[in-house]
This record gives structure tokens, sequence and C-alpha cells, in this order.
């Protein structure tokens, strides 16, 4: 898919009168969709569990609760005029977890918000995006936000990693079965600046500075460029570099695994993650291997 820009997207009038609906749409990729879907014409309204101040196109709900789910889902297409052409995942939530523990509320919590939050919401909205097709008008489409993690795995984010992963699966699963109605992508952004660190930053096990970083616009610009297509891509990432990995991750992912843990070593076995309660059996364990090698 070609790299879009405000500029491309605005000149061929891609969504211009077009509805859609955001989850997420507080967050930082959320509330810059909704911003770039409007400049571009597009009837876009947006869902969040704590909407930032008093936003006339964003409401609240809670994607966990499935009554809530399919009421707030009814009125957002309402609000849209009975039509829904369009709709753009990003709730997610990223605690740190030590996947040698049993799972907790944080892990259920992931699963909750990130993999079954966007099983809810589509499920929900399905009868109006079919409808969109039904009417003669262009296929509804799905844009569901996984993460390049999902492919590339670090430790501590197991929980949101394996939600990620599920959550690719599902829109496999998505396509296949509806895909006859219904355009389906998943976009895998990298490492980008925003709250959904915030978890990980309080465990001292935060990704700052380990991987290469994104910047919003970029996985915005990719999610609306998906939207927006005339043949939309089925996986993509946010950047040039990203797609490079995803590609590599799907075709030699052993190797990946090796590039990965040996970047690890060097990290745990120097400053990186010290002093970090939930990070000190990964030291100890590395320290003991280390020790080992030096002895044999």
């Amino acid at each position: 898919m070609p790299r879009e820009t405000l500029r491309s997207l605005r000149d061929r009038s891609a969504l211009a009168g077009r509805t859609a609906l955001v989850t997420g749409a507080a967050g930082a990729f959320g509330s810059a969709t909704l911003k770039v879907l409007t400049f571009l014409g597009a009837d876009a309204v947006g869902i969040d569990l704590k909407p930032a101040g008093p936003a006339d196109n964003v409401m609240a709900c809670d994607i966990t609760d499935g009554d809530q789910v399919r009421e707030v889902v009814g009125e957002a297409t309402r609000r849209l005029g009975g039509r829904l052409d369009v709709l753009i995942h990003y709730a997610g939530i990223g605690p740190a977890v030590d996947i040698g523990q049993d799972p907790d509320g944080e892990v259920r919590e992931a699963l909750e918000v990130n993999l079954l939050g966007t099983w809810r919401v589509t499920g929900a909205a399905l009868p109006a995006l079919l409808r969109a097709r039904e009417a003669g008008q262009a296929r509804g489409r799905v844009v569901i936000t996984a993460s390049l993690l999902a492919v590339v795995t670090m430790p501590f984010t197991a929980a949101y990693t394996v939600s990620k992963r599920a959550l690719t699966a599902y829109a496999d699963v998505l396509r296949l079965e509806y895909g006859t109605h219904l355009d389906v992508t998943t976009v895998y952004p990298g490492y980008v600046d925003t709250p959904i660190h915030d978890r990980s930053r309080a465990a001292g096990v935060a990704l700052d500075g380990l991987v290469p970083p994104e910047r919003v616009r970029d996985t915005v610009l990719t999610a609306v460029g998906a939207a927006a297509a005339g043949h939309p891509p089925r996986d993509v990432a946010s950047t040039p570099l990203g797609n490079s990995t995803l590609r590599l991750a799907r075709h030699a992912p052993a190797a990946v695994d090796r590039v990965v843990a040996a970047r690890i070593r060097r990290l745990v076995r120097g400053d990186t993650f010290a002093g970090a309660p939930l990070a000190a059996g990964l030291r100890d364990r590395h320290k003991e291997t280390q020790d080992g090698g030096q002895c044999a």
C-alpha cells in the first residue's frame, strides 16, 4: 500500500461522506484519528472508557461489558444516520507481567480489553457494517490495531503480546467468515510513546529506548489509509522498517528469536531493568547462565 499523507487522502476524497466509529477515541491514536477523519469529510464518532472532556463525538463505553457495548454501538450508529462504513479499533492496555507467574487480574484485563473488547464491538457493529454492501455502497471495513509485539516478543509484555497475537487470529477468522461482504485490515504499530506504556514504566521495565520509536501519525495515517484504500492490505505495519520486521518475523521467526534473545542478554547483564522487582528473576537467570558459562 502506498504511504498515505493527509494531502493524498484529501485530494482523492477517499473518505468524504463516509461514516466511521473509532474505539479508544480519547487516546493518542483515537483522538488523532477522529480529527483526521473529520478533516477528510467523514462523519465520525468514537467510544472510550473515559472520554476526555465534553467531546460531542466521543461516547463513554466500557468495552468489557457486552450489554453496554451493544447499547452504545447502537446509539453511535443512530448518530451516524443508521449507517456505518468503517470501524477502527485502538482500545487497549499494556500491563507488565512475569509470564512465569499465575495469570492475574492484569492478564485477564488485557485479554478482556485488547481481544474480547475488540470482538464485542465488532460483533455489535457488524449488522450496520454489512448493510453498507446490501445498500449498494462500498463494502464495510474493519481496521484492527495489533502490534509488532504480536510477532517480535519482548520480556514482561506477555499479557499484551498474547492478547495482540490472539487479536491477529481473530482478524484472520473474521476475514475468512465475512470477507465476502467486509474488508479487514490488521495494523502492526511499533513502539509509540503513549500512556499505554505507563504501567511498564511504573514497574521499571519500559521499552523506552530498547526498540525503534515511531510517531502517532505513522499509525494514524496507516489505519486511515487502510480504511480509505481501494484495495486494502491484509496486514500492514506503520513504517517501512515495521513492514520489513513484520515480513522477517513471518518468514524467519527463529532467526528473529535469536536476535532478540541476544539483545536481551546484553541489556539484562548491563543496567537495563536494574532495581525493577519484576525483572529480578530474569536478571538472576541470565547471571546464572553467564557464571555457568565462565566456569565451564
